[in-house]
């Protein structure tokens, strides 16, 4: 199995920046993609952003040209700049971890707070 540790959130004005960090550990030669997901109260859990190991991305278009995603294979983390943010974009925010074998449901990380106050 692989365990998923986030770290980066807080609390930011509109406009501002936040870089999330996940650090995966475990069996981690499993994991195929990473990658972010966010849940806002009472809405369901949205894709933010992935990333394959061969650093293939993808992103939601709520956050395209605002958010980057990267991955550094030798650190076995995940990253999420966050920039120009807004205040829709206030929700906890996972890591997720997909496996090569696609039977092997995907690990989540424990979330971090994302605030942004208008």
């Amino acid at each position: 199995q692989v365990q998923l540790v986030e770290s980066g959130g807080g609390l930011v004005q509109t406009g501002g920046s936040l870089r999330l960090s996940c650090a995966a550990s475990g069996r981690i030669f499993s994991i195929n993609a990473m990658g972010w997901y966010r849940q806002a109260p009472g809405k369901q859990r949205e894709l933010v952003a992935t990333i394959t190991r061969g650093r293939s991305t993808n992103y939601a278009d709520s956050v395209k040209g605002r958010f980057t995603i990267s991955r550094d294979n030798a650190k076995n983390t995940v990253y999420l700049q966050m920039n120009s943010l807004k205040p829709e974009d206030t929700a906890v925010y996972y890591c997720n971890a997909e496996y090569f074998i696609a039977t092997i449901p995907s690990s989540w990380g424990q979330g971090t707070q994302v605030t942004v106050s208008s």
